[in-house]
């Protein structure tokens, strides 16, 4: 059984508000936080950019935060601007990374990640076949791996106006800003969920950069570990 810190209070007022209307339920002590929250929050689809949160992420999400609502960050700009930012650092430098989102789960008491953040990395060489230890490999893209608190998807990236240019190679991660802990229990829930997490961003990376083939990234993550 997979061990999480769940508070299900938390989870409780938001079984609560889902079914009496938000705002007609006030949970916690401070007499009508998280109503007031619930009234400024948005679901995962609406996270970050259009179409960056797909249905599978979207699972993901209520997976690794025990909610399905969320503070609204990025609006519909964030991958777009982060691939500008990308694309900047990619021609002068080779190298660089960047922030495209951070997600905070609503009501914050819902769930043990305080923040996830979607970060890139850019490099300008194929990433090494080694894996960190506390990564499962998954056979995604150039490179792929998940933890019971991070993931990340490497796919190589050529213009497709310049299929026979030298590629980049863009690493997408998902990562939780909570503190470190023991994994315990059966992980592999939560480190398919931070996999298909970084693999929705991915995808909407590659195809905001329009990296021919997209990036050879598949419309689905791939979870099976690879051997």
């Amino acid at each position: 059984m997979m061990t999480t810190r769940r508070r299900t209070h938390g989870l409780l007022c938001v079984a609560l508000a889902g079914s009496l209307g938000f705002g007609a339920v006030g949970c916690g002590g401070s007499g009508g936080t998280d109503a007031k929250a619930a009234d400024t929050s948005v679901t995962a689809d609406e996270l970050c950019a259009v179409g960056a949160v797909n249905k599978g992420a979207a699972g993901a999400l209520e997976v690794i935060t025990g909610t399905t609502l969320f503070a609204p960050t990025g609006g519909e700009s964030a991958v777009a601007a982060a691939a500008g930012e990308l694309t900047g650092v990619a021609a002068p430098l080779g190298s660089g990374t960047g922030e495209i989102c951070s997600i905070y789960p609503r009501p914050e008491s819902g769930g043990p990640a305080d923040e996830i953040r979607i970060v890139w990395r850019l490099s300008s060489t194929p990433p090494k076949e080694d894996t960190a230890r506390k990564f499962t490999r998954l056979p995604m893209g150039e490179k792929a791996g998940a933890a019971h608190d991070s993931a990340f998807v490497t796919f190589p990236c050529s213009p497709e106006d310049k299929p026979l240019a030298s590629p980049d190679h863009v690493s997408v991660w998902a990562q939780s800003r909570a503190m470190p802990t023991e994994a315990e229990g059966d992980v592999r829930p939560l480190k398919n969920a931070y996999a298909t997490l970084a693999h929705s961003f991915a995808l909407a990376m590659a195809k905001e950069l329009k990296c021919e083939d997209g990036g050879g990234l598949k419309p689905e993550p791939s979870l099976v570990p690879a051997s």
